[in-house]
């Protein structure tokens, strides 16, 4: 059954009839009378992509990269904020005098795991089992700029909401001790954003990620569903003529439940067992290439997906999809990944980053951690403290340098979406992408209005 969900939904609103889930399919998959509409697309996201993928650096140079490329903007915007105010570093700090000193924050937590915890006899995993947050009311704040560090003070410092690897600007006063009492801060703010372009007809984007193929609790019937509502053989004609105006099905990591099956599909098992092992991505592949004949498909690896670990996640192999890949529609491309539609411009994730945010901030709101990481100027900020990536010396990809229109993530809990305006007018649609294995959910997005559209299937005809 196919049913539209959430508040913001455009066109009819109810559960359609049984009879008008279907209809006859045509030989190329798009259901008669309808012409799959088209945009123009271009890709943004080549930062993304490694040329040489060397680990001979320390993970040091990271920081302090990031400190070295965003510091100039945020200068820029900490003088127009506190004119007159005297920029110093920290090893240097005046006494008694008022002075803005900008590095980077370390979060010092009690509670975040430690490669060493095993081997100290007074804290064991028992204390970290269970645990979805690791905060605690002792939390402290240190900023380092390319001097040294100092902790930092302040009843207004948002301590709770902080995470390490994010670069601000304090304004206070060095108190006694060494410490230093913060009266004002300032993050880089939401990035400069292109105009929105006027569009004159409906267009849609497909969102959908956490297919989870291989996971024996999900119902498979949700994923059929999916493929057979997206390539126009599904659902009453007015929605179809909707489904027409789908120009690409973006897949945000989460393609399988877990990659142990693959891992064991060696030449030394049996036939049948390595059949067995490769069964979910070829299952994968088999709705991918359906897909793929029908309408651009783009896909993301995710957190379980068979691709490197480390952000930013390369591009899935090609020898994973032999049928998707046939298809010139077919897309392999990074996580994070950032593409623009019509001039309508995306910036997503497979989840990873906000996961791993969220742990470490004592916010429960998933888009409020989405906004911050706008006004953080940074994508993956707890990396490589907390998350795993790169060890980039001369760059970093993950400095939002502008800010994109729809900004989304994968593998959440639960569906929500808000738009957003920053300091200077800019607009961003903020979309949680929920698991599809779990939620049964597809966001459609309206390139003309930016309205969100969610769509549920569920096998279970009786709900």
């Amino acid at each position: 059954m196919v049913t539209e969900a959430g508040a913001e939904m455009e066109g009819p609103s109810g559960r359609p009839k049984y009879d008008d889930l279907l209809s006859n399919p045509t030989s190329d998959g798009q259901a008669a009378g309808h012409t799959r509409a088209s945009a123009a697309y271009k890709q943004k996201g080549d930062r993304f992509k490694l040329a040489t993928q060397a680990f001979d650096r320390q993970y040091a140079h990271i920081y302090f990269q990031r400190l070295m490329l965003m510091k100039p903007p945020l200068l820029t915007k900490v003088r127009q904020k506190w004119p007159g105010v005297q920029l110093a570093n920290i090893l240097t700090l005046p006494e008694n005098d008022e002075v803005l000193v900008v590095g980077t924050v370390y979060k010092d937590m009690k509670l975040k795991p430690s490669i060493l915890d095993e081997y100290v006899k007074d804290r064991g995993a028992s204390q970290l089992v269970g645990r979805t947050k690791f905060v605690g009311a002792d939390d402290s704040i240190i900023l380092e700029d390319e001097s040294a560090r100092m902790k930092l003070q302040g009843e207004g410092l948002p301590v709770g909401q902080l995470v390490t690897g994010v670069v601000m600007a304090v304004k206070g006063v060095a108190a006694p001790g060494g410490d230093f009492q913060v009266n004002a801060f300032c993050f880089a703010n939401m990035a400069p954003q292109a105009p929105l372009p006027s569009l004159s007809e409906d267009k849609y984007v497909a969102l959908v990620s956490g297919l989870g193929v291989g996971d024996d609790a999900a119902d498979p019937l949700k994923l059929s569903l999916l493929v057979d509502y997206l390539v126009g053989s599904l659902a009453s004609d007015e929605e179809q003529t909707r489904v027409s105006k789908i120009v690409r099905v973006v897949v945000a990591g989460g393609l399988l439940k877990s990659t142990e099956g693959l891992l064991q599909a060696t030449t030394h098992k049996q036939p049948r067992q390595q059949a067995a092992a490769l069964a979910p991505i070829r299952e994968v592949d088999m709705c991918l290439s359906e897909l793929a004949g029908a309408v651009p498909v783009e896909v993301m690896p995710g957190n379980n997906d068979p691709a490197n670990h480390s952000l930013p996640q390369q591009p899935l192999h090609r020898c994973l999809f032999p049928l998707a890949s046939s298809f010139t529609s077919f897309n392999r491309v990074t996580n994070p990944h950032e593409f623009e539609l019509d001039g309508i411009s995306f910036l997503g994730t497979s989840g990873q980053n906000l996961d791993d945010i969220y742990k470490y901030s004592v916010q429960e709101n998933r888009l409020t951690l989405l906004q911050r990481v706008l006004e953080w100027g940074h994508l993956v900020p707890t990396a490589p403290d907390t998350l795993t990536c790169y060890p980039l010396s001369d760059s970093d990809p993950f400095i939002l340098q502008s800010a994109p229109h729809v900004f989304f993530v994968g593998n959440q809990p639960a569906y929500s979406s808000q738009m957003v305006t920053g300091p200077e007018g800019q607009k961003v649609l903020l979309i949680s992408l929920p698991r599809f294995s779990s939620s049964g959910t597809l966001i459609l997005v309206n390139l003309k209005t930016l309205a969100v559209h969610p769509i549920q299937f569920d096998a279970d005809i009786s709900a």
